[in-house]
């Protein structure tokens, strides 16, 4: 309920907010194996289940040089908003770009230092990143909505993000929360 109650009150005068208390209490968190194509649900180090066949990006998993190369990104984020109707029956997104995307961007001349900047100020104050920069934005776990399953397991379809079949997402979804700790390797 307090939780609730902070969230509100961070959306009403922000309008984009990640708590810090938003963490989950269940210690839940999802290692991302782009290589074995499958997502850990883990407590700690104890894998509690595994999520198989998921797709990634076209381009593959690596380190993303801007927007549109379709490439899943490699590092760790958490879960900075869930859509809850989204095209793809349900959207974790990511708190893409991390710092460490960001110093690398930076390093190789991909983003600006003012864009650095906000990047950094954003996860400072637990927010949300920009999600208009030149590396790009709007990366997370998503569902197939109405996409065929047959496609999904077949090859790599997505822009960047991580989907699961519709099943998957709807069970993943009772499993974690904006706060959820998400590391993709």
């Amino acid at each position: 309920m307090l939780r609730a109650f902070f969230i509100l009150i961070c959306l009403a005068f922000s309008g984009n907010c990640l708590a810090a208390e938003a963490v989950p209490s269940n210690n839940i968190w999802l290692l991302v194996d782009t290589k074995a194509r499958k997502i850990e649900v883990k407590k700690g180090e104890y894998t509690l289940e595994t999520l198989s066949s998921i797709a990634i990006g076209r381009g593959g998993a690596g380190f993303k040089s801007h927007r549109g190369d379709n490439i899943t990104p490699h590092g760790s984020y958490r879960i900075g908003w869930i859509g809850e109707k989204s095209t793809f029956r349900r959207f974790f997104g990511l708190t893409y770009p991390s710092i460490d995307d960001a110093e690398n961007a930076l390093h190789q001349g991909i983003i600006n230092q003012p864009t650095y900047d906000r990047i950094l100020a954003a996860h400072a104050n637990n927010q949300i990143p920009p999600q208009n920069t030149p590396l790009g934005g709007q990366i997370g776990i998503h569902g197939l909505g109405r996409a065929d399953e047959r496609v999904h397991k077949a090859f790599d379809w997505t822009h960047g993000c991580i989907a699961l079949t519709n099943g998957q997402i709807d069970h993943l979804s009772q499993l974690v929360d904006t706060g959820t700790v998400v590391k993709i390797k």
